[in-house]
């Protein structure tokens, strides 16, 4: 995998649209065409269903743990 910034302020690809990044992957040919299909049923391309996928899987994440943080502070109820 490999990474590449565009000219521009560096802070790479934000929601907010302030930069953006580039990344290169390859990618087996059975999961590509498995992904294809899942952007098709929901009328998107490929790039866009990728996108949205990894910013739903950094969001669960990052409430996960402030869900963890809440619950050591507050001790679980």
């Amino acid at each position: 995998m490999t990474e590449k910034r565009h000219a521009g302020d560096g802070r790479g690809a934000t929601l907010s649209g302030m930069g953006s990044t580039v990344l290169s992957l390859r990618v087996d040919g059975e999961l590509l065409d498995r992904v294809r299909q899942h952007a098709a049923r929901r009328g998107m391309s490929v790039q866009d269903y990728v996108v949205r996928t990894l910013v739903r899987e950094d969001f669960d994440e990052r409430f996960s743990a402030a869900v963890d943080e809440t619950e050591k502070f507050y001790g679980v109820t």
